[in-house]
């Protein structure tokens, strides 16, 4: 059975702008004279980009007489006057996530068991392979599984396919958890910022088949695995999450890829859960993340 936590009347504002004075002042006053009560708060002036940003996770007073449709509906005028771009989220509406594999499923067992344990805010609407493995695992945890086997004369057919799929189950976010098909460039247009892809080397470096075996061979002080999000650029999309491991000359390549498999659970789940909470903001090529 699945623990679920309580998330009732907490909300998340997301804010990005041009830096400016009086946007701390203008969103917490805003929020406080409707019966807010602020929790948490964080924010960021980049001082080479110009751009700010602020993320805040806020409740609502029992004796408010301001809804949170009517605090959603009412930020835009504030937002006009500073030029805001932002979201504003009910934090009991769990993101929809799809998840994506192939052969390997170290990554979708340790994110359906952090699912079952309340760890992830997410409800999984499908998992989609191009491989049949792993179909009994995820039909035996109650998941919809969809095979779409790709080659290069029905790949564009396939992420057709798949896009339908996505539109059908309103899914939000799309996770590669070790899925091992290069995607199009426009399908990576079209998932722009909502796709996460877990890498498995520590970027940048060693990148294409057998990563760790290169890492043995250079003789390597740390491994690790890098989350990111996914781009037409392959494995150069904004960074996530990272985690590495401390290694030595005794590891032997076997060795290496059982660490690795650990580093990519993290690196991924973390990735997720940060992605989720609504931490993360698109900067460029590079992530502002309040954690």
């Amino acid at each position: 059975m699945r623990q679920v936590t309580d998330y009732s009347n907490q909300y998340i504002l997301t804010v990005s702008c041009k830096t400016a004075p009086g946007i701390v002042a203008g969103i917490a006053s805003y929020i406080t004279e409707r019966g807010g009560y602020i929790a948490e708060l964080s924010q960021f002036d980049d001082k080479i980009s110009g751009q700010f940003f602020l993320r805040t996770l806020f409740n609502i007073i029992p004796d408010s007489r301001h809804t949170f449709e009517d605090i959603r509906t009412g930020f835009n005028a504030l937002a006009d006057k500073h030029g805001i771009k932002w979201a504003m989220h009910e934090v009991s509406h769990p993101t929809k996530v799809m998840i994506m594999v192939s052969k390997f499923d170290h990554c979708l067992v340790d994110l359906l068991y952090r699912y079952h344990k309340g760890e992830l805010n997410i409800d999984i609407t499908a998992v989609v392979s191009n491989h049949l493995d792993l179909q009994p695992l995820v039909e035996r945890e109650g998941f919809r599984f969809v095979h779409l086997p790709v080659t290069p004369d029905t790949k564009l057919e396939k992420e057709a396919e798949l896009l339908s799929i996505i539109n059908e189950t309103g899914t939000e976010l799309v996770v590669l958890a070790r899925y091992m098909q290069v995607l199009s460039d426009s399908l990576c247009k079209q998932l722009h910022g909502r796709a996460i892809n877990i890498h498995h080397s520590f970027l940048p470096g060693f990148k294409g088949a057998k990563p760790y075996h290169q890492a043995f061979e250079r003789g390597v002080k740390l491994i690790g695995a890098t989350a990111h999000y996914v781009t037409a650029d392959l494995d150069e999309g904004p960074i996530i999450e990272q985690s590495v491991l401390p290694v030595n000359h005794a590891y032997y390549p076997e060795e290496l890829v059982a660490l690795g498999r650990d580093t990519e659970t993290k690196a991924l789940a973390s990735a997720v859960k940060l992605h989720t909470e609504n931490r993360v903001f698109l900067s460029g090529n590079k992530t502002v993340i309040f954690k």
